[in-house]
């Protein structure tokens, strides 16, 4: 029985990057001999135990032999006669297939990746150095998630490319359909990671330049040649508008509902409508039904998807709201549903700033809707809104007439604020 630190770890501290957590593999064990040890088994698919005292993950090795399409179509072998080799063999990056004998490492977690000291059968430390993104073996092509984990790790480390012979097999990939046989849970959790990268855009462009864009998010890979009519820039089309706004969320260090909002709010800049080109005209209503299908393909949880369909409904409206009348104003947040949920609504406004900055020229130009509003929110609701309704109620009004009571009492006090 032998131990190795795998992975993530050694990849990280090769790069000088922080290491966030150990990956183990345990070679030459059986499960029987992991639990007399004392290491709690939780793999479901494969064998996993979790350190008595560190709880950190011990994997068996194993190979994996594709029985079936998609991403679950594995069959699984797990047993002490699987060598190191074998199991880095089926991992999905030589920068990812590295290992370091645990005798290496100290009680802390510490360590020095001598190269000496290292097994890597397939070169990953040269790929590192040369900042390539490369497949251990063929095998690769037995698991599509892998197509997105190259997307978002192109993301991460955005000074790497994509081995010309990794983009050739991702595509002969997305040509045999195994990109439609990805699940909803697995697609959503490496885009969302993808989004939280360094820089965004590049998960967006390895995917379009395999062809697993237009497979996972066709609304977002229409973009590309429509033209961006209030870009400085002709250059500069929908599609890549986006990627700087998406960019820009990285730059401001957004959070996921805010990067997604970015993502998804010019959908319907692609649509093939007539009257929506070349001005755009009405693609905001297009972009929140488009976001719909978007959500419900691919499962995104509730928080998010409401905060996208706010940004993507309103932003127009935000942009222009220094041209909006106090009243215009107030229909303006209750719409947002700003007075019951004011933290989202600071979110979508950085979304709309994040869309604003996202073009040539404009990435450090203030964006002073973004402060005008969230005072005009606190005007209006300061307004004393109990007192109104009592008021309103000591006049003959009820139901809904309580509601244009404050509705006018908030609007006076966003005219008188703004003079």
């Amino acid at each position: 029985m032998k131990t190795y630190l795998v992975g993530g770890a050694l990849r990280d501290r090769l790069l000088g990057r922080p290491v966030s957590d150990h990956d183990w593999l345990v070679v030459g064990a059986t499960p029987e001999e992991m639990a007399a040890r004392g290491y709690l088994p939780v793999g479901r698919d494969f064998p996993v135990f979790l350190h008595p005292q560190t709880r950190e993950e011990y994997a068996l090795a194993r190979t994996e032999r594709k029985s079936a399409p998609g991403y679950r179509g594995f069959t699984v072998h797990a047993s002490p006669d699987v060598t190191l080799e074998q199991d880095l063999a089926r991992r999905d990056l030589t920068v990812n297939a590295i290992a370091l004998p645990a005798e290496f490492v100290d009680a802390d977690g510490r360590f020095e990746p001598d190269a000496d000291k290292l097994a890597d059968p397939f070169h990953g430390r040269r790929d590192l150095e040369q900042k390539l993104l490369r497949h251990v073996t063929d095998a690769f092509r037995e698991d599509p998630v892998r197509i997105l984990r190259v997307a978002r790790f192109a993301a991460r480390f955005d000074d790497f490319s994509v081995a010309p012979e990794t983009m050739a097999l991702m595509r002969e990939m997305v040509e045999a359909g195994e990109a439609d046989a990805l699940v909803p849970e697995r697609v959503w959790q490496e885009l969302s990671r993808g989004l939280m990268e360094t820089r965004p855009s590049r998960m967006f462009e390895v995917l379009r330049a395999c062809g697993a864009l237009a497979v996972l998010l066709p609304e977002v890979d229409r973009l590309w040649g429509v033209p961006q009519p209030e870009a400085h820039h002709p250059e500069v089309d929908s599609g890549l508008h986006l990627m700087m706004v998406i960019d820009t969320s990285a730059r401001l260090e957004a959070s996921l509902p805010v990067r997604f909002a970015c993502l998804m709010h010019d959908l319907g800049k692609g649509t093939t409508e007539p009257g929506l080109l070349p001005r755009h005209i009405g693609h905001e209503k297009r972009s929140a039904e488009l976001l719909h299908a978007v959500c419900d393909r691919w499962r995104v949880p509730v928080e998010i998807r409401e905060l996208a369909e706010v940004v993507a409904r309103e932003h127009g409206n935000i942009h222009r709201s220094g041209e909006l009348t106090a009243a215009a104003l107030v229909r303006l947040l209750e719409r947002c549903d700003a007075f019951r949920k004011p933290a989202r609504f600071a979110d979508v406004l950085l979304a709309c700033e994040c869309d604003a900055r996202g073009r040539l020229g404009f990435e450090e130009r203030p964006y002073p809707q973004r402060e005008r509003l969230l005072a005009v929110l606190a005007t209006a609701a300061g307004v004393p809104t109990d007192a109104v309704a009592r008021a309103a109620q000591q006049s003959g009004a009820a139901g809904p007439q309580i509601g244009e009571a404050i509705h006018r009492a908030r609007v006076e006090a966003v005219a008188a604020s703004l003079g």
